[in-house]
């Protein structure tokens, strides 16, 4: 049976976190999304508001992506580089309309010691301004071009909105790729390159489901021509999350920083840049896309234990028996590539083992008791749906392999079959507020004008039921969210458009559907 949820149940940081989940997700969401992170040992909360603490499990998973990712973007002759963790004020207001987009957010160093900085340098919220002077050095000619370097680090955004681990942290791990191109038609290509590499981390490794999509010029990255973006939704809460970008940026910052080159026809021109990123953020969709009321569920792919072997005691006999045949399993399935743990401690019960090992996600748990010895089978239990089969001996390392990947394949069904009924199509504004308030996204013919964008926003807001919004004082948890709808993205693959269709806003011709919703 579900545990109940029980009032008051908040782990403070710093507080020691042994319990199992106590909150449910329909229930509480916030509650269980801070017990969840915290009890499977993911995160550890840090004195200064906003940062976090990586444990190993969180950071392994974070390993995966990026060696997939790494691996991928150097197919695409992308080289790694390092570029410094500060930015002078100069370089940082070079670009106005940027540095307007991140100057709330922008950490400054003003003393060293005890002394004042001649001039206060920022940490770097993106690093545009930091590498683009470098770039403007080292490309002169369209022979060295196309110029394409990833850094792997981290970013300084100080929020003011309520940070929550994974999702709004004040320091967060990313990557951040800077191209630049000697036509706008191959930046292009990189940006939609970049984009089915950022699909491929969330749908083949987190099993998450996203839209690909165009931003509005309202929410498009400052300074930039074009961004590209891949969107999640928490059928939970209803809301949707930016789950990573890519910018075509035009020639706007080249002609602010001067990166010119020389074309072979001994003209000077212009380069067309491409950046983006993927960020830890991603980890948290999956935690709140996959995990149940016992704790985690991973997916195989990226969760650092893929199986745990679980010995049963027999009645006249030692722990010993069983645990030497799982040693053997346990051999086996290490050779074969399966990252596997052997749970042999006589200090605590099988039922204690069960939940210990659900609440961290593990995908599968085999068990090996005293029938299962008479009989030459183990019995393997599903994470993510309970399902439990009794497997012979003989071929369990290949069914093991295969069970693996039928639940990394399961989990995304599941949750593309979530993402898929939780858009609706609309065409009546009547409709909309009904359908945000059942926690969908919707689809709307839009007429992609910056005016209607901000007034569907202010109506939604001003017709929020008090209810619907979010109120949580604690960090921790999904944030305190208002509930006004905002333009998420203008999806790729467009459902086909009836002629004389109208904005669903002004009347006036709508030129695309849009995605909009409630965001985090």
């Amino acid at each position: 049976p579900k545990a109940k949820a029980k009032a008051k149940s908040k782990v403070k940081p710093g507080e020691e976190d042994t319990k199992g989940i106590t909150e449910r997700k329909d229930d509480n969401f916030s509650e269980w999304y801070t017990q969840v992170i915290t009890r499977a040992e993911l995160i550890e909360y840090y004195e200064i508001s906003g940062c976090y603490i990586l444990r190993p499990a969180a950071y392994f998973m974070w390993e995966v992506v990026q060696r997939f990712f790494d691996s991928e973007i150097k197919k695409l002759g992308v080289k790694n580089s390092y570029f410094p963790l500060f930015v002078t004020k100069r370089a940082l207001e070079t670009e106005q309309d940027h540095v307007e987009g991140f100057s709330p957010e922008v950490a400054w160093v003003t003393k060293y010691g005890d002394s004042d900085m001649a001039e206060p340098v920022a940490i770097r919220p993106t690093s545009e301004t930091i590498m683009y002077p470098a770039y403007a050095k080292w490309i002169r000619s369209h022979r060295d071009l196309p110029l394409k370097l990833n850094q792997w680090t981290s970013v300084v955004r100080w929020e003011f909105k309520q940070p929550t681990p994974f999702i709004r942290t004040r320091e967060f791990l990313w990557q951040e790729g800077h191209t630049a191109h000697a036509t706008d038609k191959e930046a292009e290509e990189m940006v939609y390159k970049i984009l089915d590499l950022y699909v491929a981390n969330y749908e083949e490794l987190l099993a998450v489901p996203v839209v690909k999509g165009i931003k509005s010029e309202k929410e498009k990255f400052a300074g930039g021509k074009m961004t590209t973006t891949v969107e999640g939704y928490i059928p939970t809460n209803g809301r949707a999350i930016q789950a990573a970008t890519s910018h075509h940026l035009g020639q706007n910052f080249s002609k602010m920083f001067g990166i010119e080159f020389e074309t072979a026809s001994k003209e000077k021109e212009h380069v067309h840049q491409t950046s983006w990123g993927f960020t830890t953020r991603s980890l948290g969709v999956m935690i709140m896309t996959h995990g149940d009321d016992k704790g985690l569920v991973l997916p195989p792919r990226v969760a650092q234990i893929q199986v745990v072997l679980i010995p049963l005691p027999f009645k006249d006999q030692p722990l010993e028996v069983a645990a030497k045949k799982c040693e053997e399993f346990f051999k086996e399935l290490k050779a074969a590539g399966v990252r596997v743990h052997l749970d042999d401690r006589n200090n605590y019960t099988p039922g204690w083992k069960y939940n210990h090992w659900e609440l961290k996600g593990v995908p599968l748990r085999v068990e090996l008791g005293p029938k299962d010895m008479d009989n030459k089978t183990v019995r393997v239990v599903r994470r993510d749906t309970g399902n439990k089969e009794d497997i012979p001996w003989a071929g369990l390392v290949e069914r093991i392999q295969t069970t693996l990947e039928t639940v990394q394949k399961d989990m995304f069904a599941k949750a593309k079959a979530n993402l898929d009924a939780g858009i609706e199509k609309l065409t009546e504004w009547k409709d909309v507020m009904p359908a945000l308030n059942r926690r969908k996204i919707v689809l709307l013919p839009w007429c992609e004008s910056m005016e209607s964008e901000e007034e569907m926003k202010a109506e939604t807001q001003k017709e929020v039921p008090a209810d619907v919004v979010e109120h949580d004082p604690e960090e921790g948890g999904a944030p305190a969210l208002s509930g006004a709808m905002k333009a998420l993205c203008i999806p790729l693959e467009q459902p086909p458009m009836p002629a004389g269709t109208k904005c669903i806003w002004t009347g006036q011709p709508a030129k695309r559907w849009c995605l909009f919703g409630r965001s985090y």
